[in-house]
């Protein structure tokens, strides 16, 4: 069974219907890439996951487990982080305070003072600057603390949305390693990510979106070598 399973589902804004009979999953221990122009209804699919939009058809499952009556709050208790497009950090807030609401859904101060130290220690630029306010911090450190969030739950699947948006290629680089070394200590992980070469380059698997419908799918080396792939987003 996938850890992540969606199967025939639509979501609409309004009268729109953004995503279209949607079907796609994710295995124990996959990076699976999620590609598609802006528009494509990438960011929609992961806000229904993780139960910030309903889908108006199809079912969305973790673990086995329905997501459909459940909120945000007990999808991340389940199991799925979420960190989306634009980071989304608390200015006003430290690092250390940002990396504390990661663990909101957890009664016990004291263990979730455990798993921001085990992050600080997973990112030391993160224990550096711990008692700076999150609006100090460059871009490609917010997108760290970001990630170091959602880390804090402990999740089973990750989703990820545009990570490396915005960051010289350096820092690009040094948020893609984080993500492949989140996964080689047994995290799954979604990947929606504007470099497809980088994202294939990652994944085992991808799909591709195109006006909120499935276009292609496979394996991640296959579509690095599907001629519609590089016209569209390899060059």
């Amino acid at each position: 069974m996938p850890l992540l399973e969606l199967s025939g589902v639509d979501i609409s804004y309004g009268g729109v219907r953004a995503v279209r009979d949607l079907s796609l999953h994710v295995g124990d221990g996959e990076i699976v890439a999620l590609l598609g122009a802006n528009g494509a209804g990438k960011s929609t699919t992961l806000a229904a996951i993780s139960g910030l939009v309903r889908p108006s058809a199809g079912r969305i499952s973790l673990g086995g487990t329905d997501l459909a009556a459940l909120s945000p709050a007990a999808i991340v208790r389940l199991g799925a982080g979420h960190v989306p497009e634009g980071r989304r950090v608390f200015g006003g807030l430290t690092v250390r305070e940002n990396l504390q609401l990661g663990g909101y859904v957890l009664a016990d101060e004291r263990e979730v003072n455990r798993r921001v130290a085990a992050v600080c220690e997973l990112l030391p630029v993160l224990a550096e600057r711990r008692a700076q306010n999150a609006a100090t911090l460059s871009g490609g450190e917010q997108q760290l603390l970001a990630i170091g969030r959602a880390l804090i739950a402990r999740p089973r699947l990750l989703m990820l949305d545009e990570p490396t948006m915005g960051l010289a290629p350096r820092m690009a680089r040094t948020v893609l390693g984080l993500v492949k070394e989140i996964n080689q200590q047994g995290t799954s992980v979604l990947l929606v990510e504007q470099n497809a070469r980088a994202a294939l380059g990652l994944a085992q698997r991808g799909y591709v979106l195109s006006r909120g419908r499935l276009g292609l799918h496979g394996d991640a080396a296959g579509l690095r070598a599907d001629r519609r792939v590089i016209e569209a987003y390899l060059g």
